[in-house]
C-alpha cells in the first residue's frame, strides 16, 4: 500500500511571529516608537537579518544554531534602523526578553484542523525546522497538538539550513520511492527547493501574502490562503 507524507515547514507556516513582535513591543515598543521604528517592523527586520547571517554562515560550512545568530544580530539591527549608539538605546536584558518571544510563539489558528483534515486521509504529519526540536515541538504541546518527537527533523541535526538542497534530502530519504511526498509551507523560497530535491510542493500565502511566484521557476500543485485549505488541496491532488 502507498503511504503518503506531508513535511511542514513550522515557523512562519504552523507558527505565527506574533508573539514575538508582542514581546518586542512589551519590553521595548514604547522606545522605538519615539524613534518612528514600529515593533512588529523591527522584529521582521531582525529576523530577515538573521535568518540572512544563518544562512551564509550554513552554506560557508560554519553552521550555528539560529537562537544564537538571531541574539548576535541584536544591536546590529537597531542601528540598520537608524539608532546611532544601539548599545546606550537598549540592554541585555532587554535584547533577552525579545529573543525568549521567539520561544512563546504559539500555532496559526488552522494548524489543528489541517493536520486533522490529512490525519483522517491517510497522510503521516511530519516537520522540517532549522529550530531546535525541543523548542519546535514545544509549539504544538502547549497548544494540545499531537506532534510526535519522532516526526521532528531538524537542520540542527546535519548542520545544513534550508534552503540548501542537503537540507531536504534526508526527509526525502525516510520514505520508500512509490510514497505519496509532499511539503508544505508558508514560504515560497522553502517549498520550491523542497519541490527542486523531489518533493510535491504546497504553499499558503497566510504568511507573505504575496508568492512573488515571478522570481521562483517552481510549479507549485496546491496554492491556498488558509492551512485547511492547503490540507484540502493537498488531499484532492493525491487522489
Amino acid at each position: 500500500m502507498t503511504k503518503k507524507h506531508v513535511v511542514f515547514d513550522v515557523v512562519g507556516t504552523c507558527v505565527s511571529f506574533d508573539a514575538f513582535y508582542a514581546r518586542i513591543d512589551q519590553a521595548m515598543g514604547p522606545k522605538l516608537r519615539a524613534q518612528n521604528i514600529t515593533p512588529r517592523f523591527f522584529g521582521f527586520s531582525w529576523m530577515t537579518a538573521a535568518e540572512l547571517e544563518f544562512t551564509f554562515l550554513s552554506i560557508s560550512e560554519r553552521y550555528k544554531p539560529y537562537k544564537e545568530v538571531i541574539t548576535a544580530l541584536f544591536y546590529r539591527t537597531l542601528y540598520m534602523a537608524g539608532i546611532a549608539d544601539p548599545r546606550a538605546f537598549a540592554t541585555d536584558d532587554e535584547r533577552d526578553q525579545c529573543v525568549q518571544g521567539y520561544s512563546e510563539l504559539e500555532l496559526r489558528p488552522g494548524t489543528r484542523e489541517c493536520f486533522a483534515k490529512l490525519r483522517d486521509a491517510g497522510f503521516t504529519v511530519w516537520c522540517l525546522s532549522t529550530g531546535d526540536t525541543g523548542r519546535v515541538r514545544g509549539y504544538f504541546a502547549r497548544a494540545g497538538v499531537d506532534m510526535p518527537l519522532e516526526n521532528f527533523i531538524s537542520c540542527d541535526s546535519t548542520g545544513v539550513a534550508k534552503p540548501a538542497l542537503a537540507a531536504y534530502r534526508p526527509a526525502l530519504e525516510r520514505f520508500g520511492a512509490d510514497d505519496v511526498k509532499w511539503f508544505a509551507a508558508a514560504h515560497m523560497w522553502d517549498v520550491s527547493a523542497a519541490v527542486k530535491v523531489g518533493f510535491r510542493g504546497a504553499y499558503c500565502t497566510v504568511y507573505e501574502k504575496e508568492a512573488c511566484a515571478e522570481i521562483f521557476d517552481t510549479r507549485l500543485e496546491v496554492l491556498a490562503d488558509s492551512l485547511p485549505e492547503m490540507a484540502e488541496g493537498i488531499i484532492a491532488a493525491s487522489r
